[in-house]
C-alpha cells in the first residue's frame, strides 16, 4: 500500500480542517482528491508530505510513518503544492540542479535532461525562471517533483495556468507516470478527473463524502435518475410530457426542444416515442445524458 491513512483530524484552533478522515492508494493508482474550497485538500496533502503535523490518528507513505520516519517519506515522494514555490532569479537547469543535490543525485546532468524533456521544457530551458510564463512555472514545479524518481507524486492543483494544449500535454504525462508509480492529485477541473483518475476521493467540510472508482461514482450517484434532450417537430406542453411515466418535470430549451427529468430505473426512451406517436409528434432528435462527475461532485457538496 502506498498511501495509508487513518482517522487523521488536523485542528487549526477551535476549527476542524479535518475530521476523522480515513483512505488508502494503492500503488499504480491515480487518485483525484476532490473537495470544495476549505474542505481540507491541501491540509491532506501538506500532512502527507510532512509539512505540517496532524493532530491525531496515523498515516504511512511506503511504508513510512509520517511522524516517525518523515525523512524516508519525503524521499519517497514528490510534491507539487497548489502554489508552486520556486526560485525565480535562478535559471531552469540552475534549480534543478539545486534539487537534485538536495536529493543527493548521481548523474546530475543526466537526470536534468530527463526532466526538461519529459515535462516539455526544451524551448524555455536557457531562461531564468522569473521570465518564464505561469505555466511554464509549473511545468518547472513537477520537474523537481520528479526528479528524484519518487515512488509517490502528491500534486495539489497541477495544471493551474496551462493553455488547453500544456493541459493534453500534462494530463498524457500523469496518465504515463501513473502506469509506474501512485499519484495523487486534486483539481476543480472535473475533466481533468474523468481524463486522468482511476478513484476519485471526495471531501466536504474535512470529511469524506464519496470514495470510489469514478465510473461506479457516476453510476450509483445517476441511479434511478434519467435527463433526456428531445426535439419533436411541433410544438407540446409540461403537462403532456408528465403524462410520460416516471417524468418529473420538462424544460422547454428551445422552439420544439425539451430537457426531461425522470425518475426511473426504466429507460425511458421508448415511452417517448410512444408518446409521440400518440400525440401527433415525429422525433427529431433525441440524447440521453450521461451523469457527469460535475454533477456528483456538486450533489455531494452542495
Amino acid at each position: 500500500m502506498s498511501i495509508l491513512v487513518n482517522n487523521i483530524t488536523k485542528l487549526y484552533g477551535e476549527q476542524k480542517a479535518l475530521d476523522n478522515v480515513s483512505f488508502e492508494v494503492k500503488t499504480g493508482e491515480i487518485v483525484g482528491f476532490l473537495g470544495p474550497n476549505g474542505a481540507g485538500k491541501s491540509t491532506m496533502m501538506k500532512i502527507l508530505t510532512c509539512f505540517i503535523p496532524q493532530t491525531m490518528g496515523t498515516a504511512t507513505v511506503c511504508g513510512y510513518d509520517i511522524a516517525e520516519e518523515s525523512l524516508e517519506v519525503r524521499k519517497n515522494v514528490g510534491y507539487l503544492p497548489e502554489h508552486n514555490p520556486l526560485y525565480t532569479e535562478m535559471y531552469i537547469k540552475e534549480y534543478l540542479e539545486f534539487i537534485a543535490g538536495l536529493h543527493h543525485l548521481k548523474n546530475v546532468k543526466q537526470r536534468i535532461a530527463e526532466m526538461i524533456e519529459m515535462t516539455g521544457l526544451q524551448l524555455e530551458q536557457k531562461k531564468k525562471i522569473g521570465a518564464l510564463s505561469k505555466g511554464y512555472r509549473q511545468r518547472v514545479g513537477l520537474a523537481q517533483a520528479l526528479i528524484h524518481d519518487p515512488k509517490v507524486l502528491i500534486l495539489d492543483e497541477p495544471t493551474t495556468g496551462l493553455d488547453p494544449n500544456q493541459l493534453g500535454e500534462i494530463r498524457n504525462l500523469i496518465i504515463e507516470i501513473g502506469k509506474q508509480k501512485t499519484v495523487m492529485l486534486s483539481t476543480h477541473i472535473m475533466q481533468e478527473v474523468e481524463a486522468v483518475c482511476n478513484r476519485v476521493i471526495i471531501v466536504n467540510n474535512g470529511q469524506i463524502v464519496a470514495n470510489d472508482i469514478t465510473s461506479v461514482l457516476q453510476n450509483s450517484q445517476a441511479h434511478n435518475k434519467q435527463f433526456i434532450t428531445v426535439e419533436f417537430d411541433k410544438p407540446t406542453s409540461v403537462d403532456l410530457l408528465k403524462t410520460i411515466p416516471g417524468v418529473v418535470n420538462a424544460k422547454n430549451s428551445k422552439e420544439n426542444s425539451w430537457q426531461i427529468e425522470a425518475q426511473t430505473d426504466k429507460d425511458i426512451r421508448t415511452d417517448i416515442f410512444q408518446f409521440a406517436v400518440q400525440n401527433g409528434l415525429a422525433v427529431l432528435t433525441l440524447h440521453k445524458e450521461e451523469q457527469k462527475l460535475e454533477d456528483v461532485f456538486k450533489e455531494l457538496t452542495k
